[in-house]
């Protein structure tokens, strides 16, 4: 009986032990592993764009002379300078921020304080040492309610206005659609977006420079190796997607050629840096229809993103960007290089995308920066599954660029990540001047994207990578010549 009874003892513990263990099981080890995990979009909220907010001029037309003459004629009635019964002590260079009513009209509105001044001709109140009301030029009104915007929050790149006015009609609008339960809730209103809403951007997205040549640029003298050495580097690399190592190890095996992993990295970046002004300078003929998406990379682990925009007709890439953030920013940017030839889009056209709300965002921007030239909407393919008309007849153009990611991936992945942002700059590069000038492609009767005139004439593909980079040479040297003249 004590064996027994030692032994129920025992099983009871166990069973105290394995519950214990399942339990940390469940709340620190995922059960189930994604074979790539950065495949995979994370969950975000849906985001409406609103409409771009009415800028009023806060400087009026009229000056104080204006003013006098007006009340002189309207109701006979004379404005006279201020008089002081003892020395005034408000600063000379002081003027009315209303009308720039001169010192002789100006007095103190608060007595001994001497904060606030009075202006005799419009009577308006100001602060003469600190920013006021008037310190602004334009004021952000509400297209709904013509109130003036209040500056709710500041982000990194952009604040946040927002109107707050209690009998908006577009707030009234849209509370009329939040369910009656909600109401009743503390915060419930919350849980939707019922304010008109505006983002003004602090950085100007427009003016950063597309054809800064990448950093560290360095020479192609070569010393021990030449470059028909850095080609097979190129054609190993990129176009077989071997890593750095597999790559050092296939010229020892093939060509009994013994080079270092890190040289063979040092000769992509520098190809990277001759070919890439070709590539974004390239007039690739784009069409109607655009489609862009994001995907995923690591970078020392930590997530980072790459854009790519894609010409639907002819599939090309043009317009791509890696960044360290999934802001408006980036996004900005490759639409930048996507349109960089284009003085105004063509009629019917459509940029497909999922529904992230960088897109919309975007589009706002250049429609406030170019005006009805760029003035388009956002396309958007939202899920897995044609849930809606929109995603039944635009869902073949989000395959294609989805497709598009996989293909990258599939050339990323033996890199394991990347180290900096500049090594994934540098091979971003590359893989898109081989996709789009030297990769064949079923849908285009295997053969290349765009079939340049000088790349036919080389018999194989490190030649074919040599004449990448001399034409790459002469796009920098054409760059060059224009930015003199």
């Amino acid at each position: 009986m004590d064996i027994i009874l030692y032994l129920l003892h025992f099983i009871q513990y166990q069973q105290k032990q394995i519950c214990w263990l399942i339990n940390f099981i469940c709340r620190y080890i995922p059960l189930k592993q994604w074979a790539f995990d950065d495949s995979h979009s994370p969950k975000y909220q849906k985001f409406k764009i609103d409409e771009l907010p009415k800028v009023i001029s806060s400087k009026q037309d009229w000056n104080w002379k204006d003013l006098i003459s007006y009340y002189q004629w309207r109701y006979g009635k004379t404005i006279k300078p201020v008089f002081r019964r003892v020395e005034c002590d408000i600063p000379k260079h002081c003027t009315c921020p209303a009308c720039d009513a001169p010192v002789d009209y100006l007095m103190w509105n608060d007595g001994k304080k001497k904060s606030q001044v009075l202006c005799k001709v419009c009577q308006t109140h100001f602060s003469p040492t600190k920013d006021n009301r008037f310190s602004k030029t334009t004021v952000l009104r509400c297209p709904h309610c013509n109130h003036s915007l209040v500056h709710k929050k500041d982000r990194k790149h952009f604040i946040i206005h927002k109107c707050v006015h209690p009998k908006c009609p577009y707030y009234l609008h849209n509370l009329k659609k939040v369910d009656k339960k909600h109401l009743d809730e503390d915060y419930g209103k919350n849980k939707y977006k019922l304010h008109y809403i505006y983002r003004e951007f602090t950085i100007d997205f427009f003016k950063l420079d597309l054809n800064s040549l990448p950093k560290n640029a360095s020479s192609l003298k070569f010393t021990k190796f030449d470059s028909n050495t850095m080609s097979l580097c190129l054609t190993l690399h990129i176009n077989l997607g071997l890593s750095l190592r597999k790559t050092k190890q296939a010229l020892k095996d093939l060509y009994n050629i013994d080079i270092s992993h890190q040289s063979i990295a040092n000769y992509c970046k520098s190809a990277a840096m001759c070919i890439k002004p070709f590539v974004d300078n390239y007039e690739y003929g784009t069409k109607k229809v655009f489609t862009a998406d994001e995907t995923y990379i690591k970078i020392r682990g930590i997530k980072a993103y790459i854009w790519f925009i894609m010409d639907a007709a002819s599939r090309s890439i043009i317009g791509y960007q890696v960044s360290d953030n999934r802001g408006v920013g980036p996004c900005i940017l490759a639409m930048r290089m996507a349109f960089r030839h284009l003085k105004e889009l063509p009629k019917n056209f459509r940029f497909i995308a999922d529904g992230y709300s960088a897109y919309p965002l975007a589009a706002q921007q250049f429609f406030r920066e170019f005006g009805d030239k760029f003035k388009f909407d956002i396309t958007q393919v939202i899920g897995l599954t044609n849930d809606d008309e929109v995603s039944k007849e635009f869902r073949p153009y989000k395959q294609m660029i989805e497709r598009l990611n996989r293909t990258y991936k599939a050339s990323y992945r033996p890199t394991n990540g990347f180290d900096t942002i500049d090594g994934a700059n540098y091979d971003l590069a590359l893989w898109v001047a081989y996709y789009n000038f030297l990769r064949p492609h079923k849908h285009a009767g295997y053969t290349v994207l765009n079939d340049v005139d000088l790349l036919r004439g080389a018999g194989n593909m490190p030649g074919k990578w040599q004449l990448l980079i001399f034409l790459g040479q002469q796009a920098i040297l054409n760059m060059q010549n224009q930015g003199t003249a």
